[in-house]
């Protein structure tokens, strides 16, 4: 295997030189998912041994007394999809700029469109990670945004008037300091104060200081120091005392997630959307990375995680 530098971009050229068979792609993915030992992904033990058959699986776990291979217990795990097209997978995901629908990508690795979807919502599930989100500190920029479609495309009954009536909201907040932004969908309709309240509270520690619009939700926050600019009469920038106050960088992140949605996608359903959004607040996060960095943080965050197809098509 030839070697790529962590930094900067990858071409075609050099990922099909990384990955030129399905035994390279899953050398990767072990040392993605092992990167300093192997253990099973039933138990955690690192008690195991290479089974000379591979045969049903290529490791053995003393523990458990279990097999296992790099898929068990990661988003790849029950998978048929070859790990050299999931390893082409992670590379135009982590290197698309406003995704990729999963027509095209059933395409670009041969695979089938049910497939290539259930594929991109598993990568999708892999750059969730709840658990390592730092809170953010400075000063932290909130708004909202409403995904429902335009109503001037819509047929008269389908028709939700005007506003956020019948609309799936998503708060988001960026960090005008780090650039880092995290959002989350928080139902239908106008959200009510408490769950505005609630988001700033476990985005943005105490103390920091919070710009939004002129909703009033915001104006009963407690532990921040807090500004806003009025929308409503066509205030978006104002300086007050040496502080530039504005929403403009998320409001940026809204711009980015809306062609997305309007240019790749075309439609979004609410049951899936926090995947999406995840999707796009981790390549947002990940800009400063080379590929090689997104695709290797890709493969670490598969860990620890499973996305069932009849989870995926059942309930929210």
């Amino acid at each position: 295997m030839s070697k790529v530098s962590s930094k900067g971009g990858m071409s075609l050229l050099a990922l099909a030189e990384m990955f030129p068979d399905e035994e390279s792609a899953r050398r990767w993915f072990e040392s993605q998912v092992w990167p300093k030992e192997r253990c099973c992904g039933h138990c955690g033990s690192v008690r195991t041994k290479t089974v000379p058959s591979e045969k049903p699986m290529p490791y053995w776990c003393s523990d458990c007394r279990s097999y296992f291979s790099v898929r068990t217990g990661t988003v790849l795990e029950r998978s048929k999809v070859p790990l050299r097209k999931w390893a082409y997978a992670v590379y135009i995901l982590t290197t698309s700029v406003k995704s990729v629908p999963s027509t095209k990508l059933a395409e670009d690795i041969g695979v089938t469109q049910p497939t290539a979807w259930f594929l991109l919502q598993r990568l999708r599930k892999a750059w969730n990670h709840p658990g390592q989100r730092r809170r953010m500190r400075g000063t932290v920029e909130v708004d909202e945004t409403y995904f429902g479609g335009k109503e001037k495309n819509k047929r008269v009954k389908s028709k939700l008037g005007r506003g956020p009536v019948g609309k799936t909201a998503v708060v988001g907040a960026k960090n005008r300091d780090t650039k880092q932004v995290s959002a989350r969908v928080v139902g239908t309709g106008t959200p009510p104060a408490p769950v505005l309240r609630d988001f700033v509270e476990d985005t943005a520690e105490t103390g920091s200081t919070v710009y939004s619009d002129g909703a009033w939700a915001y104006k009963t926050m407690t532990g921040f120091t807090h500004a806003s600019v009025a929308h409503s009469r066509g205030e978006y920038v104002r300086y007050e005392k040496g502080r530039c106050i504005h929403t403009n960088g998320i409001e940026s992140f809204w711009a980015i997630l809306k062609r997305a949605y309007m240019g790749t996608f075309h439609w979004l359903s609410p049951k899936h959307l926090q995947r999406y959004i995840d999707e796009f607040c981790w390549r947002s996060n990940a800009h400063s990375l080379g590929t090689l960095e997104r695709m290797e943080l890709t493969a670490a965050g598969m860990v620890g995680k499973r996305l069932t197809y009849r989870e995926l098509i059942g309930g929210s």
